[in-house]
């Protein structure tokens, strides 16, 4: 076994056990972790942009600098999709209500997942919240917007630059425009 192959094992050895002291150890498991290990990439960057820099500080899992999530108690996915929050510029606002991202989903840079919206006569005021839930291995296309709750069925592609404002819970199609229409079924 030549030196290389040692020191990625003793890594892999250790890497969980000092990592666990500042993220949640059920994340590091999944395809980032063992079929790639692009994942101790993002821990470690995260280290140093979260923990050391501040930015997202308190996230469980490693979270791209530029991205938001309001609230990580109402927020369940599957360690595979871990990627998804790699992506920057993505705004996760969730203080009032939950987001389910079931496996497989991509969720691309600039996307918002909006879980309430402001009251229009009186604009300081929260609606009450709106969970919203994402089916297995949807696409979330660049800048799109998903709106309080908005439930996509399986295999939903949501076109770059859409605003979902209601629910496709039959999946299987690619919805494009503002509000989303249905453009063609899968």
């Amino acid at each position: 076994m030549c030196a290389r192959n040692i020191l990625v094992r003793l890594f892999l050895y250790i890497a969980p056990v000092f990592f666990g002291i500042f993220f949640d150890k059920r994340y590091f498991t999944g395809r980032w972790f063992f079929d790639n290990r692009t994942g101790w990439a993002w821990l470690l960057r995260a280290l140093w942009d979260q923990k050391v820099l501040g930015f997202n500080r308190d996230a469980p899992i490693p979270i791209n600098h530029s991205s938001k999530v309001s609230n990580w108690n109402n927020i369940s996915f599957h360690p595979d999709n871990l990627d998804n929050f790699q992506s920057g510029g993505c705004y996760f606002q969730n203080y009032a209500a939950n987001i389910v991202i079931l496996r497989g989903v991509y969720i691309a840079p600039n996307v918002g997942i909006i879980t309430t919206n402001h009251n229009s006569y009186n604009l300081d005021e929260a609606l009450p919240g709106s969970d919203v839930f994402i089916g297995e291995k949807c696409w979330i296309g660049m800048n799109s917007v998903i709106l309080p709750g908005v439930n996509l069925g399986p295999r939903t592609i949501v076109g770059a630059g859409s605003v979902v404002t209601r629910a496709f819970p039959e999946g299987n199609c690619v919805l494009v425009g503002s509000p989303a229409r249905v453009v063609k079924r899968l």
